[in-house]
């Protein structure tokens, strides 16, 4: 006889815990998460350990899964459930909320982003205040970012690294027209829509650009990719984001970044000091015209820089130009070494032909 074990009445009574189903962004599966979890708080996915949240109601938007976190605020992939369509949603840090810093970068980068228009910049959708939550409502770039590339390819195919430096470059021309210095390039801050445009992204640190002003006060920006000015704390000018763009192109084109050492401060003072290696010497397969690009740009000497945006990216074009020349004599090459086979030609049938009178 079989026997099943007995099941306690205290077993019985005790109610099941809720579950909460979400779709996990990583794997894709559907899955259960523990439905007492407070909104936005983080657990694993059970299929794959990403991290999943619980989603939450932010007015008519639906915040699904976190994009990704930095000092000012985290960025949440969205869904707009009266327009029936994703975005990402930037919530301010709620310690921020009493720091008149934080909120003032919170509130550069809405009034930043909203004044340019530009296929290569990220779109704001809206900017708003719910329950003491500042937010920001923005275009959401679904691929991945150019760091998360580098990562994953090591080194980035130099024709997109061309291309994605012309469109960037094209992106602060436009906010220089506004007066606007962005001061935190690097490939965090670009990324990926579906069908592979390139986004900037992330002003919060964005300032006037008017010729002679004194940023000095305080650096701002990331290390490995920091105009040498900047650290001379002589005053910011376009000059500083076209360095920090090279250094980023630098990048993805050789697999590391233009100064690397032990610790920060080193690779701060190389910055300062330390001849670049030009990426062709790095990576043999890089263009000699890219790698001059590169180096003119990131000049200790900003005036020995490019003179403005539109000549940095006449440079860069013509790099590509070049390269896509070169590609195309190697395949013409390649082609014209192959034998090519007879074909045997058949005769046209007469049939349905007009044959005139004699």
């Amino acid at each position: 006889m079989l026997r099943f074990p007995a099941v306690s009445s205290e077993a019985e009574e005790t109610p099941s815990k809720p579950l909460k189903m979400v779709g996990c962004s990583k794997c894709g599966a559907n899955v259960f998460i523990p439905g007492e979890l407070k909104p936005l708080e983080a657990t694993d996915c059970p299929k794959c350990d990403a991290e999943l949240i619980m989603p939450m109601m932010l007015e008519h938007f639906e915040l699904k899964s976190k994009i990704a976190s930095g000092g000012i605020g985290t960025v949440y992939k969205a869904t707009d459930t009266v327009l029936q369509r994703d975005v990402a949603v930037k919530l301010m840090q709620p310690e921020l909320v009493d720091d008149e810093e934080g909120l003032a970068s919170f509130y550069a980068e809405a009034r930043a982003v909203a004044k340019l228009n530009h296929t290569n910049i990220i779109n704001l959708y809206q900017f708003g205040k719910f329950n003491d939550q500042l937010y920001l409502v923005m275009e959401l770039a679904s691929s991945g970012s150019l760091d998360k590339l580098i990562d994953e390819q090591q080194v980035v195919p130099e024709l997109l690294v061309l291309d994605v430096g012309v469109k960037i470059a094209s992106a602060l021309n436009s906010g220089l027209k506004h007066d606007l210095l962005h001061r935190d390039i690097k490939p965090g801050n670009i990324l990926f829509n579906a069908e592979g445009e390139p986004k900037l992204i992330d002003f919060g640190l964005a300032c006037k650009s008017e010729a002679g002003v004194d940023y000095s006060e305080q650096i701002w920006g990331t290390p490995y990719y920091i105009a040498p000015e900047k650290l001379r704390r002589e005053p910011e000018t376009f000059l500083a984001d076209m360095y920090s763009l090279a250094g980023t192109l630098y990048h993805a084109l050789t697999g590391r970044t233009p100064f690397e050492a032990p610790q920060i401060d080193d690779v701060v003072l190389a910055h300062l000091n330390t001849p670049l290696t030009p990426p062709n010497e790095v990576a043999q397969s890089i263009s000699e015209s890219t790698s001059n690009v590169i180096v003119r740009s990131m000049d200790k000497d900003p005036v020995k820089r490019f003179e403005t945006y539109d000549q940095f990216i006449m440079a860069l074009t013509a790099a590509r130009s070049e390269l896509l020349r070169g590609q195309l004599r190697r395949s013409t090459s390649a082609s014209a070494s192959k034998p090519i086979e007879a074909k045997k030609v058949e005769a046209p049938s007469r049939k349905g032909w007009f044959r005139r009178k004699g």
